[in-house]
């Protein structure tokens, strides 16, 4: 077999304007996908393999962008095609996207502090960015003053959420501490469906009653997706 015939595809191979650099330019860093911009970080492939397969073996092996932020310079350098200088650099832009992160959610929980909230959705759009990225189940509360304004949004637990997990006494710590008059309670489904589940329900009807107990009414919980949510008060459940 000819070396034409066992030669690698590689980016060049592509229209010029079919290429992550030149679509970037054109179209914006929204248009590549999550291989191309992990292509376009590593620069090039090596002997007999495109960056691209690089860059698709690197996102089999982590499964998504968010769980390569936690990888370590030994287990990028795993994957073939991966030494010391690319892992670096991988981890650094890493780095760099965790920390933009970190600093918008601390910009978004500033703003939603001098707002006040009108409907569920309302707080619905201002709270999604705060967890609308987690990969595991956040229960939120926010705490509101007698003119609707939001105190403060605390997280309140992490993980499946479940009538142990969410207990009326420490969401309602977080509601004395911040002397709230009332609050909403939000958590997001990383599946997608917003509809509520048996153990929601149940949660909530705890909420509310123990509310009742300490004067602290409870005026809505709130499913979220990333595109949509499902309001407890909306659907006459609260």
């Amino acid at each position: 077999m000819s070396d034409e015939k066992t030669k690698s595809f590689t980016i060049k191979d592509l229209p010029k304007d079919s290429r992550p650099r030149e679509r970037l330019q054109k179209d914006g860093v929204t248009s590549l996908s999550d291989v191309e911009l992990i292509a376009l970080i590593l620069g090039r492939g090596i002997k007999g393999e495109s960056v691209m397969v690089t860059a698709q073996n690197l996102l089999k092996e982590f499964g998504s962008l968010s769980e390569m932020l936690d990888a370590s310079i030994e287990e990028l350098k795993e994957i073939r095609g991966i030494g010391f200088a690319k892992a670096t650099q991988l981890l650094a832009v890493m780095g760099i996207a965790r920390k933009v992160s970190e600093e918008r959610i601390k910009k978004e929980k500033t703003r939603i502090g001098r707002n006040a909230i009108y409907s569920p959705e309302d707080i619905a759009n201002q709270v999604r960015p705060i967890i609308k990225d987690f990969m595991k189940e956040n229960f939120v509360i926010v705490s509101l003053d007698v003119r609707n304004k939001v105190i403060e949004t605390d997280l309140v637990s992490e993980g499946t959420l479940s009538s142990s997990l969410v207990h009326p006494r420490e969401t309602f710590m977080y509601a004395i501490k911040r002397r709230a008059a009332q609050v909403v309670v939000l958590h997001n489904h990383p599946s997608g469906d917003k509809s509520p589940s048996d153990d929601d329900i149940k949660i909530s009807r705890r909420l509310i009653d123990a509310g009742k107990i300490m004067g602290i009414e409870l005026i809505d919980h709130i499913i979220l997706t990333q595109s949509d949510y499902y309001s407890f008060k909306e659907n006459g459940l609260i």
